[in-house]
């Protein structure tokens, strides 16, 4: 059984909170795990210290069996990131900022064919700041993608997209892990996690409070679909009255 993450008893404390407590987290090649929570959780912190963006207090990662941060350099080529929130310059063309990214490794796969992919063809000439929010999300995706890694962190991937723009970045996510590429998401939209994971990672209070399938979340509450799943599992006054 191949990992590519292998994330073990991660902690992390910012002044009195304590954003993670003794988190881990293990994804085989090939898979899509989902990480979700509330809002303060602990996900965006969990995804941050995987990547070598901040440094946990204690724990040890590996991806690709690679240290991320004495390694950064090899990880870069191998690994893509979307963030929800991604700062571009706004006078800059989509083909450009495409250009730009296809600059930074050593391979890439061409735009174009990606980009068509996406729902964007036609939209190379265009600048950024003209494209719809959801546009934008999905040229992040894009962006993501170029390189070929093989492993994908992708963040809210979906905010601000329509009901049939969603469906199409699912299907497109699909054929990519149908070609071997392993994914790990955050999403508050659970018809996303349950069209997109084989399993689930749920934080609670920087905790690893559910792990498993999506069949399993389900089995493990007194509900029959996820979402409402998904708040029982995450019910602060339920637990508190329990």
């Amino acid at each position: 059984m191949e990992y590519i993450v292998e994330a073990q008893g991660l902690r992390k404390t910012y002044g009195a909170v304590q954003a993670l407590r003794g988190v881990s987290l293990r994804v085989q090649r090939g898979e899509v795990v989902g990480v979700l929570g509330a809002n303060g959780a602990g996900k965006s912190t969990l995804i941050e210290c995987i990547l070598g963006v901040r440094k946990p207090d204690a724990g040890e990662i590996r991806l690709l069996g690679m240290h991320p941060e004495r390694e950064r350099k090899r990880l870069f080529a191998q690994v893509g990131v979307q963030f929800q929130q991604s700062a571009v310059q706004e006078r800059i063309r989509v083909g450009e900022l495409c250009q730009m990214t296809a600059a930074l490794y050593p391979q890439t796969t061409p735009a174009a064919p990606l980009l068509a992919q996406f729902g964007l063809a036609g939209k190379l000439r265009q600048q950024v700041s003209d494209l719809s929010g959801g546009e934008r999300q999905k040229l992040f995706i894009v962006l993501a993608l170029l390189p070929m890694p093989q492993l994908v962190f992708l963040d809210e991937l979906t905010t601000g997209l329509d009901a049939r723009a969603r469906r199409d970045v699912w299907q497109c996510l699909k054929q990519q892990k149908a070609q071997g590429l392993t994914i790990v998401l955050t999403s508050h939209f659970m018809d996303e996690v349950e069209a997109l994971c084989d399993r689930v990672l749920i934080l609670r209070h920087g905790q690893t409070h559910f792990e498993g399938t999506v069949q399993q979340a389900v089995a493990a509450t007194p509900h029959q679909r996820l979402e409402d799943a998904y708040l029982w599992l995450t019910d602060d006054e339920r637990e508190d009255n329990a």
